[in-house]
């Protein structure tokens, strides 16, 4: 899909436009808001621009598809770009702002490399940035389609009608749609945002798993308190456990997400640690009412039995499907919860078949040890797939 002259010029600048990424994101991000300072307004998240976590996965993105641009010619990676998709229809992104985009970093770009980008520089980088446009336009406006909201508009009000305490930091919300009309389609595993006003006036989105069957009238989504330690606490989820009680009001998108829960009959091994249980909940949830039989293997970690949210859940569905097994780490007090392990997960030993499909959810480093070691017992990477709660830097980290 890349022009001959654009990907030898490509070929020929990408290590030097990749090492300059984060110095040019940086300067992007900073302009932008300068300039319309309206995007932090219900589109941007505060938190992640403040944290580096924006700009570093904007990197990592815009290296990966070039540089799979010219490693495999011919094609376009639009599989790539799924993620990033969902999460721009999640947040309401809309066409013509791909051009506002293309304005603040086309001028990063030539301030951070000056002289070094030429015209031809300029005309590849460009096209680069309109092929990957082009394929993030392009999904972005079928999973509108697909989920019957108008672009730009996912948005919907969902009535509170029970906030349930489930650790010292996690709570859930029970929500059903305001105006009483059916809740959307949704699949195992998708998330929801949710568009709080803060209290300066302006508005933030948060993602939250749906830790509930996505078949009923009445979903759930479960927060955690997000304390920074050191840096800045989470803005929406602080919001949500300080003021958000049964009978008020959330506005929600429509779900989204492309880590959903597969319809084979293969095992099922469910990853997780921390709040990373959520999506694992929901698909267990899913699994449940549907009767499943597959054979599910849920494994997760996390500081103590007490601070493990949705645990009582977990246990009731593995009861209920016939064919299911968990096992639990705890760093912490794991004498409290039968048959729990002391200390952090471990999977050598647990014998998960080649054919399973694999599902990881918790913090980076996590889902990185524990997929080596499952790729080191043979489960094939394709079989492997992982959720990342905010920006994915782990494609980041990949393409520094």
């Amino acid at each position: 899909m890349l022009s001959a002259e654009s990907a030898a010029m490509i070929r020929a600048t990408l290590p030097a436009v990749g090492g300059a990424l984060d110095e040019i994101t940086t300067r992007f991000y900073t302009t932008m808001f300068a300039e319309r300072p309206e995007l932090l307004d219900g589109m941007f998240n505060r938190g992640n621009q403040a944290s580096g976590a924006q700009r570093r996965a904007l990197a990592g993105s815009i290296a990966a598809f070039a540089g799979a641009l010219i490693t495999e010619p011919g094609t376009r990676p639009d599989t790539l770009l799924a993620r990033i998709a969902h999460k721009h229809v999640a947040v309401g992104v809309t066409d013509d702002q791909y051009t506002i985009v293309h304005k603040y970093l086309f001028r990063a770009i030539a301030e951070v490399l000056g002289d070094a980008v030429t015209p031809e520089v300029a005309a590849a980088w460009d096209e680069v940035y309109w092929l990957m446009a082009g394929a993030l336009i392009a999904q972005e406006a079928r999973l509108y389609l697909e989920a019957q909201v108008k672009p730009g508009h996912p948005w919907r009000e969902w009535t509170v009608v029970e906030r349930r305490v489930e650790t010292g930091d996690t709570v859930s919300f029970l929500v059903r749609p305001a105006d009483g009309a059916p809740a959307p389609l949704a699949r195992a595993g998708q998330y929801v945002s949710v568009r709080v006003r803060m209290p300066d006036g302006v508005h933030q989105l948060r993602q939250y798993s749906l830790s509930s069957a996505p078949g009923e009238e009445v979903r759930r989504i479960t927060v955690k308190r997000v304390t920074g330690d050191g840096a800045p606490d989470g803005e929406v989820s602080n919001l949500l456990h300080r003021t958000v009680r049964a009978g008020d009001t959330l506005t929600l998108s429509a779900p989204f997400g492309d880590v959903v829960l597969d319809e084979s009959d293969a095992p099922l091994v469910l990853v997780s640690a921390g709040i990373g249980c959520t999506p694992m909940v929901g698909m267990l949830e899913h699994l449940a009412a549907s009767g499943s039989t597959r054979p599910v293997t849920v494994l997760h970690a996390d500081r103590s039995p007490g601070s493990h949210a949705l645990r009582a859940d977990t246990d009731r569905l593995v009861r209920e499907l016939p064919d299911a097994r968990a096992a639990f780490w705890y760093e912490v007090d794991a004498h409290e919860q039968p048959g729990a392990r002391t200390g952090l997960m471990d999977v050598d030993g647990l014998d998960v078949p080649a054919d399973a499909s694999v599902y990881l959810c918790g913090p980076l480093a996590f889902m990185r040890e524990v997929r080596s070691r499952l790729l080191r017992d043979g489960v094939p990477a394709r079989n492997i797939r992982y959720e990342v709660f905010g920006p994915d830097l782990w494609l980041a980290d990949a393409t520094a």
